[in-house]
């Protein structure tokens, strides 16, 4: 049987029994390219003395203040088990408060403090240097993303499915 990378081909050079190396793996180049992301992103955000995972939290937040912890897991793609451990570490940094929901104890709302708020504007600067750090003009940085989100979407699709 002839494998191929996750590209889906076989090479035709190399024909039906030549393995893909590891440069041929869609899956290879995301990973390798979030690990990279994460070296580009870490002394950024240890400024603020913020992981990855906050930093996210927190712009979801600045998005749709009074979030759920359910509704803030399925936007960032965290469980529960990931995501309260997180808001917990931010809730003692002063950046989040987290409250039951007066109407339904089993709900656990989040919000942004005034802390949490200051730390959006000190955060435009993460931002604007990871513009700047891909190298990618903004309509291909769009363009990406959108054949990144779209990839994803066919993968979470693709999980269901089996």
């Amino acid at each position: 049987m002839a494998l191929a990378g996750d590209s889906g081909q076989v090479d035709q050079q190399g024909g039906a029994d030549r393995l893909p190396g590891l440069d041929e793996f869609l899956c290879f180049a995301v990973y390798s390219t979030n690990l990279a992301f994460n070296r580009v992103y870490k002394p950024l955000l240890d400024g603020l003395g913020l992981t990855y995972p906050q930093y996210i939290a927190l712009v979801a937040l600045y998005e749709e203040a009074d979030q759920t912890v359910g509704r803030l897991g399925e936007k960032l793609f965290l469980d529960s088990s990931t995501l309260t451990p997180l808001l917990k570490r931010l809730e003692a940094t002063g950046a989040v408060t987290r409250q039951r929901d007066p109407q339904d104890e089993r709900q656990v709302r989040i919000n942004l403090t005034a802390q949490g708020r200051a730390l959006r504007e000190r955060g435009r600067a993460v931002r604007v240097s990871m513009q700047r750090a891909t190298g990618l003009a903004p309509e291909e940085q769009r363009h990406l993303r959108e054949e990144m989100v779209r990839l994803r979407g066919n993968l979470v699709a693709a999980e269901h499915r089996d």
